[in-house]
């Protein structure tokens, strides 16, 4: 008989080490499940066991790297009576001139006899970070006699945006990356009266919460006591809740238990009650931005003398990607849905197209 010659026992392959430059996943070691032990491809949506790293986690570093490059667009509109501090508030949420009265205003500007829109564009980066900052401007909203549908040039202006991204959208060579003149996000300053908001309050919101995210916010507010601050803000909440206007962040948009938790605090404190300003001032040895009167320093960013620091949180640092997000998949998909349904289809426009509007 022949001798049996037992099979060649193959080293099995090495495992690849992760990379030294990769930090370790903060929730803990992945636990496989007893089932799909192996990627069989079993369709059963549980996690399988790994051999080795593989590299999933650095996508969010790739995206993180991207957006550095790129950065991204954020557009704000600011809508009130003239005044009440708009100009001065935007240039304290961003500590630089951004506003258009900052950079194109001129003393002898005359109030316009009907509601004007004009913007001011700004790069302005941090950390690495850049972003492009649109300031809407509406001169003349609200400083007339006779105010009936002054909303309605505001109203166009936003829907124009909508359009304009939307012909941008159906081109048939369109851009790698559309430019964004969306308003992700309307400031609404009420007059600090101490008694109840204005009809011509009420009638603007009530149109433009459907469009546009709308944050209310009391200017001046340092023109208060804080009892009537505090009485006022509760006026302010029952009127809009009578008279079914959802200002952002809107309770049907709450994902989970989490953000309606977050988002809740942030309802209980609107309308935020602000003060703007750009001059320093020395207080107890520390340079702050503040308001000088006769009995003291109001402090901008001092939580205790106004809500400032609140909305600048609240817009900025944890919801400035969700008012975005909120304005493409709800405002910009209900105008692009009525759009489309209203003309029965847009037809593509190629890129000789573009000044051609029959189509549309």
């Amino acid at each position: 008989m022949s001798e049996i010659v037992p099979p060649e026992v193959r080293p099995k392959p090495a495992v690849p080490a992760k990379p030294s430059h990769v930090a370790p996943p903060s929730s803990g070691p992945f636990v496989p499940s007893p089932q799909g032990t192996g990627g069989e491809g079993q369709g059963s949506g549980r996690g399988s066991a790994l051999l080795g790293y593989i590299g999933i986690d650095t996508i969010i570093e790739q995206m993180r790297k991207k957006t550095m490059k790129t950065g991204f667009d954020f557009n704000i509109m600011v809508v009130g009576q003239s005044g009440l501090g708009k100009s001065t508030l935007v240039n304290t949420l961003f500590k630089s001139q951004v506003s258009r009265r900052s950079t194109s205003w001129s003393r002898d500007e005359k109030i316009p006899k009907t509601v004007e829109i004009k913007s001011a564009s700004h790069v302005i980066e941090e950390g690495g970070v850049k972003m492009k900052l649109t300031v809407v401007d509406t001169p003349g909203f609200g400083d007339q006699i006779n105010n009936e549908n002054c909303w309605e040039p505001i109203s166009k202006y936003i829907n124009e945006q909508y359009e304009k991204f939307l012909k941008e959208e159906v081109n048939i060579a369109r851009k790698k990356r559309i430019p964004d003149t969306r308003v992700h996000c309307c400031l609404y300053f009420i007059s600090p009266t101490g008694h109840s908001l204005r009809q011509l309050d009420i009638e603007f919101m009530k149109h433009l919460s459907r469009v546009v995210n709308i944050i209310p916010v009391i200017a001046k507010s340092d023109t208060l006591t804080l009892d009537e601050k505090t009485e006022f803000k509760q006026r302010v909440r029952k009127e809009l809740e009578a008279c079914g206007i959802e200002c952002y962040p809107q309770k049907e948009f709450d994902e989970d238990m989490e953000d309606k938790s977050d988002n809740d605090k942030i309802r209980e404190a609107m309308p935020f009650a602000v003060v703007g300003s750009d001059k320093e001032y020395q207080v107890n040895g520390k340079r702050v931005l503040g308001r000088k009167t006769a009995w003291g320093v109001v402090e901008v960013e001092n939580p205790n003398h106004c809500e400032f620091s609140l909305l600048r949180d609240f817009m900025i640092r944890s919801h400035l990607q969700d008012l975005k997000e909120v304005t493409h998949n709800i405002h910009y998909e209900t105008y692009r849905a009525k759009r489309l349904n209203d003309n029965g289809g847009l037809h593509p426009i190629s890129s000789g197209q573009d000044t051609q509007e029959s189509n549309l």
